[in-house]
């Protein structure tokens, strides 16, 4: 027991961490007042950060999502899982940052393929590491609730996967059209959102 932890101040730590992160976001969409004179003009010349904005948010809410669906099926987190947890919530956190950069960087051709890149890379170790935090829970089943069936642990483990695969394509694309890859992780990140499912039925990671 003295390697276990209660979940409930996991989860109220995660959840302001998530929080934090999604309200930066919207920090970063700015129109400096010497463009008032043309503002239409001026908040269509945004749409990058319009566009870093909102994959970002439906990213991390969709990690939000799933984070919920791993521990409302816990009864414990051991070490592994809360190192994890630490890991993904610092990804998670760092993730403004490469969203203002894709947003600045897009239109300089010379610039917006390692932006778009990196930003990937970003998306990727997150999914990543949502992957390992459900693969440390699986592999101690002492941690998860009775009723979680074997079915719906190797569900869960086989639904992270495809991610893994569907981020590192995108990146890929991104080193040939940058442009194309940003709406790429925007489409990834709207269907892990609406892959998450609540506690009717077998529940899917929405990373």
């Amino acid at each position: 027991m003295r390697e276990r932890w209660d979940t409930g101040r996991t989860e109220a730590f995660s959840d302001g961490v998530f929080a934090i992160a999604i309200t930066l976001l919207v920090l970063d969409i700015r129109i400096p007042p010497t463009e008032f004179h043309h503002l239409w003009s001026a908040l269509f010349h945004e749409w990058p950060a319009y566009l870093g904005f909102a994959t970002s948010f439906i990213t991390i809410g969709g990690i939000w999502l799933a984070h919920h669906g791993i521990f409302r099926r816990l009864r414990y987190a051991n070490r592994a899982v809360m190192r994890l947890n630490l890991l993904l919530l610092m990804a998670v956190s760092f993730l403004p940052y490469p969203t203002r950069l894709v947003a600045e960087a897009i239109r300089s051709e010379s610039a917006e393929r390692a932006a778009v890149v990196f930003y990937g890379m970003v998306l990727l170790a997150i999914t990543a590491l949502f992957g390992a935090l459900w693969g440390a829970v699986a592999a101690d089943r002492g941690l998860l609730q009775p009723e979680v069936s074997d079915e719906e642990v190797r569900a869960i483990l086989v639904a992270t996967s495809p991610n893994l695969a569907f981020y590192a394509g995108v990146t890929a694309i991104a080193l040939a059209a940058p442009r194309v890859a940003a709406f790429g992780y925007l489409a990834i990140a709207v269907v892990g959102v609406l892959r998450a499912r609540g506690d009717e039925g077998q529940p899917e990671p929405a990373t």
